[in-house]
């Protein structure tokens, strides 16, 4: 059998659309189904034409293919966006929705990167692989200035990150996940608790933004008689049953919960548990979602004012274009008080 025939049976290899074939089938020249599906700026073609071109690659079910358009142009459209898929909370989740619309304004395709590297110079190069225009990094405390040159050496043109401290190469958000954990433990050392926990979450790549959150409640539990013990919790409702079975076993008047899923999740089996919130157990989440306002009682937590997703894609597209753009304010969280405290 010659090497390149399929086996008897097998299926035909699917026979790739291209922009001759839409050409072909319309009656124009690829350089006219490039003008009319690049909607490249400059060149005149009529309503009809257009039209026709639109019907054929519908027809087709032609899609361009990204990689030639990057070569043409010299760069990409993507911009890459590395996180964990189970770091990406509600409040993340919602707010990186809105970036990718605004993203869309200038013509950018967002693209999540959920690639695990123990390395940042390792996550650095296959984020290179893609040859994104940019990348934004809302977990950039990992990220180095050796990993940044690593993408620029490769193209990329915008490189911003939240983090807690400056990124040198990198127009840096501050974001610092200390202070999280340090106003949450400041607010329940005045309600007069001094035997508080602190929520780690055992979803996969949440601890690098718990472990941070536990260090800032510890940095401020230094400063009062008052101990932070961190405690495991999965976002499962047999987790929150275990661990409320045990709490009266740890003796901890109030919690830290890492966010107000997290905080939800567990109230609700302190209660069950017979215990009283927050009689006995006073509890903070974190993000200030809709459904903290809506638990009984009401859930005190802590606001990140994050910088709006248009706010984002301006800056972006100002690093892409010149290399430079205005600084982003920081991201400061605010305690909001409810009847969990």
């Amino acid at each position: 059998m010659a090497r390149n025939q399929p086996a008897a049976g097998a299926a035909p290899a699917p026979v790739s659309i291209t922009s001759a074939d839409v050409a072909r089938l319309a009656g124009v020249s690829r350089a006219t189904v490039s003008f009319v599906l690049n909607d490249t700026q400059g060149h005149r073609v009529s309503a009809g034409t257009r039209e026709r071109v639109l019907a054929a690659a519908r027809q087709l079910g032609y899609v361009p293919n990204a990689t030639a358009r990057s070569l043409r142009a010299g760069r990409s459209n993507l911009v890459l966006m590395p996180v964990s898929v189970s770091a990406v909370g509600r409040l993340v989740s919602d707010w990186a929705d809105e970036l990718y619309s605004e993203l869309e304004r200038y013509g950018y395709t967002a693209v999540l990167h959920a690639g695990r590297f123990a390395d940042p110079l390792d996550a650095a190069r296959a984020w290179a692989e893609l040859r994104p225009t940019a990348v934004v990094a809302l977990d950039g405390d990992r990220f180095t200035a050796q990993a940044a040159d690593v993408l620029r050496r490769a193209g990329v043109r915008g490189l911003l990150a939240f983090a807690a401290r400056p990124v040198e190469g990198v127009h840096t958000v501050r974001f610092d996940h200390a202070q999280v954990g340090a106003t949450a433990a400041q607010h329940l050392i005045g309600r007069g608790r001094t035997r508080i926990g602190v929520v780690m979450p055992q979803e996969r790549g949440l601890d690098t933004l718990a472990r941070p959150r536990l260090a800032g409640a510890q940095s401020v539990a230094a400063r009062h008689m008052a101990t932070v013990t961190p405690v495991e919790l999965s976002h499962t409702r047999e987790s929150a049953v275990d661990l409320a079975r045990r709490w009266r076993d740890l003796r901890l008047d109030g919690v830290f919960a890492y966010n107000d899923e997290y905080a939800a999740l567990l109230m609700h089996a302190l209660l069950a548990e017979g215990l009283s919130v927050p009689q006995d157990v006073a509890i903070v989440g974190c993000d200030d979602l809709v459904l903290s306002a809506l638990q009984e009682p009401p859930l005190t937590t802590v606001r990140l004012d994050l910088p709006s997703p248009a706010r984002i894609a301006d800056a972006l597209h100002e690093l892409i274009e010149t290399g430079r753009t205005a600084p982003v304010p920081a991201i400061e969280p605010v305690l909001v008080q409810r009847r969990t405290t």
